[in-house]
């Protein structure tokens, strides 16, 4: 496989699926989108991914399954859906990047601990409020103890489709788990709120951590540490409110905006997380294009 690329697939050809598949066809270094899949074959992402000059299937994961030259496969679909999805592509021997809060695999931040599942058949890309936040609870936990953290993202109700609002209650679950199991807090919540405000709003993330103590200079410097290695993969990340101390909790909130690939440039909440799963999946054909 030296000196080429990793075909890959996308299964679900929504406004994640069809903005994952711009970024992949303007930006991927190591990945060949060789198929995108869906069940309604006059869908807008289809339809777009054959102007694209994609190949495309309205046969859901069957096509995927046939194709065994495919070694990545992007489910952005829900997540009772990628439940079905991720034995049969295990047993196919496919590598699933999950854009669900489905949770069958390891949790998965780039910044935080992509070195350590490389080798895992299905990474788990959380949520978006996840992408958003852990790594800002991770660089405030490998300063002082966080024994809670609870963060509230607030997206445009524009920027939430049906896989996102079917996908709520395992939001706010997965999410939560994320923050103890990656980002380090001892305990956790997660809140999602849709805006409807108009003209639509950017992402915005606020982080509550309860702290042991407060070491000013080390949470700023590990925070904006963070935030610029977060930048490298989503250019729109922003700090909005640095972290500030009430005397019992440090708040800080994150502001995202979209590239607009695709998608709104309101619509951070969506390009975080196919942003994540970019640079995942290049990390992973980097890794298998080496051995």
């Amino acid at each position: 496989m030296k000196g080429t690329k990793i075909k890959v697939a996308i299964l679900g050809p929504g406004n994640i699926g069809t903005d994952l598949m711009i970024k992949i066809l303007r930006r991927s270094k190591y990945l060949e989108l060789a198929l995108m899949c869906g069940v309604i074959a006059e869908s807008k992402g289809l339809e777009l991914a054959r102007q694209s000059g994609i190949k495309t299937s309205s046969h859901g994961i069957n096509d995927i399954l046939a194709d065994k030259e495919i070694k990545l496969v992007f489910d952005a679909t829900v997540a009772a859906s990628h439940l079905d999805h991720s034995p049969l592509l295990k047993e196919a021997g496919m590598v699933a990047i999950d854009l669900t809060p489905a949770a069958v695999g390891p949790y998965v931040v780039p910044v935080v601990n992509l070195d350590a599942n490389l080798e895992a058949l299905n990474l788990n890309l959380i949520t978006c409020g996840g992408q958003a936040t852990i790594p800002i609870v991770k660089a405030i936990s490998r300063v002082v103890d966080v024994p809670y953290a609870e963060i509230v993202a607030v997206i445009a109700s524009k920027s939430a489709g049906p896989g996102t609002r079917q996908s709520i209650d395992e939001f706010t679950q997965t999410t939560a788990k994320g923050l103890v199991s990656v980002g380090g807090a001892k305990k956790a919540k997660a809140i999602i709120l849709l805006n409807p405000a108009v003209p639509p709003m950017m992402m915005n993330n606020t982080i509550y951590t309860a702290v042991s103590e407060f070491k000013e200079s080390l949470i700023m410097e590990s925070v904006n540490d963070m935030v610029r290695q977060v930048q490298e993969y989503v250019p729109g990340y922003h700090l909005k409110i640095p972290p500030n101390y009430d005397g019992e909790k440090v708040v800080t909130m994150v502001e995202i905006e979209g590239a607009g690939d695709y998608l709104p440039k309101y619509s951070g909440n969506l390009d975080i997380e196919t942003s994540a799963a970019l640079a995942v999946a290049e990390r992973i054909a980097m890794n298998m294009l080496r051995n």
